[in-house]
């Protein structure tokens, strides 16, 4: 039993992006996003009928981007490990008020890019996917308790990345002047 071309068209308009954006949040590279984006349609259109429940379309769709990231990442055969916080992240950094009114996309993306993806993930799917701690648990096939405590440490993390990229200092170069004797 095959979906209706119109339908999937529409299912993919709809998911596309959210999709995308949280494969691009894992993968760290646009191709490996798409890459993952267009398996994701692709189990869609060959096991998506099965799903009983209608209204669990997105889930099921996060869910299986996930779990394409997670085998790819086998496939590969990088080794993914997680640590905790190492030593002295345990607390937020303090940030100043000029710090967090001048944050912009890319500075907060590339301090997301610095999370480990065990933090990273549910912080993605919470804040910019906008999805439930039930709906995370479910897609990340882990205990809501766990998603709640991912949440916090990586929340923590970001606030230490954005810290300190606020304080690196900005490399300007010049250009080079003419040495004249």
């Amino acid at each position: 039993m095959t979906m209706p071309d119109e339908a999937f068209e529409d299912l993919v308009r709809t998911y596309h992006a959210p999709l995308y954006r949280f494969a691009l949040s894992m993968a760290r590279n646009d191709a490996d996003a798409n890459d993952l984006t267009q398996q994701t349609f692709f189990v869609w259109a060959t096991k998506g009928h099965t799903l009983r429940d209608r209204s669990k379309v997105k889930t099921w769709l996060f869910t299986t981007l996930y779990r394409e990231f997670l085998r790819n990442r086998r496939h590969q055969q990088r080794t993914a490990f997680f640590e905790d916080l190492p030593p002295g992240e345990q607390e937020p950094a303090e940030a100043d008020a000029n710090v967090v009114n001048q944050l912009d996309a890319p500075l907060v993306m590339a301090a997301l890019h610095e999370i480990p993806p065990l933090h990273r993930e549910p912080l993605t799917l919470f804040y910019i996917e906008s999805l439930s701690y039930l709906a995370i648990a479910q897609i990340l096939d882990v205990p809501v308790g766990t998603v709640m405590s991912r949440l916090s440490r990586a929340k923590i993390q970001l606030r230490n990345a954005l810290a300190r990229k606020a304080v690196e200092p900005k490399i300007i170069e010049f250009p080079q002047q003419g040495t004249g004797t």
